[in-house]
């Protein structure tokens, strides 16, 4: 089956821990989740980021976020008003090739449903590359890389960062544009991505209790644990 699976607010640790509960738990179905926020900023990171770096990023910010390392790989990524998603799928091929399918099949939905998100220079990234090292952190949308989707003006809108569990990927992105939470013609281009990307229909579902519960004790067991945030 395929779904489009709606949760109550999580906040950023039930989000991550539900993303690797419905990978674990659903290997086999296709998942579209897109977050439902609790109220405050958040920020994710990947997974093999060292904390001390991810740390001076978001303390430059002067802010106070809640922060978890991401069970995908990637950058630092601020979550105050972005459109923040997973997709989980069975798929064949390298991770490249994944990011630019579905990347620019994203691009012509935003194109068609609100062609000023990049005007005409807007384009897919074609950027090689550049992991993070051991000694620093990248932040995801300062530091554009291959297939992210880029503005007219060379700004970073939309990136993602993937997870192989076998054959089944998880994927969790994030579009980074004004009231993108907010806006629905952004979540009907995702979906219509989605849908051809994979070539499915998603039925809407609501996430269980038993898959929420295991969740937020995931959460707690894991993603809001100092072992986890210290991890490198």
């Amino acid at each position: 089956m395929n779904f489009m699976l709606a949760t109550p607010p999580l906040n950023v640790y039930e989000h991550m821990a539900l993303d690797e509960i419905t990978v674990l738990s659903r290997p086999a179905e296709t998942t579209l989740r897109f977050y439902h926020w609790t109220p405050g900023p958040a920020v994710t990171f990947g997974y093999a980021q060292p904390l001390r770096a991810v740390q001076a990023l978001v303390n430059a910010r002067g802010k106070t976020f809640q922060l978890t390392r991401r069970p995908t790989g990637g950058g630092v990524v601020f979550h105050e008003d972005d459109l923040t998603f997973s997709l989980v799928f069975v798929a064949p091929g390298r991770p490249a090739e994944i990011y630019a399918r579905f990347h620019a099949l994203i691009q012509q939905e935003l194109m068609q449903v609100s062609p000023q998100t990049f005007g005409l220079e807007g384009a897919v990234s074609k950027e090689r590359y550049r992991p993070a090292t051991a000694a620093g952190a990248s932040a995801c949308f300062t530091n554009p890389v291959a297939n992210d989707l880029l503005a007219d003006n060379g700004t970073k809108i939309l990136g993602g960062a993937l997870r192989r569990f076998g054959n089944t990927v998880l994927y969790q992105g994030s579009l980074q544009l004004p009231h993108a939470r907010e806006n629905p013609i952004f979540k009907r281009a995702i979906i219509e991505a989605v849908r051809k990307f994979l070539g499915v229909d998603l039925r809407p579902d609501a996430v269980s209790i038993p898959l929420l519960g295991q969740a937020k004790q995931r959460a707690l067991s894991l993603y809001q644990t100092t072992d986890w945030l210290e991890k490198f």
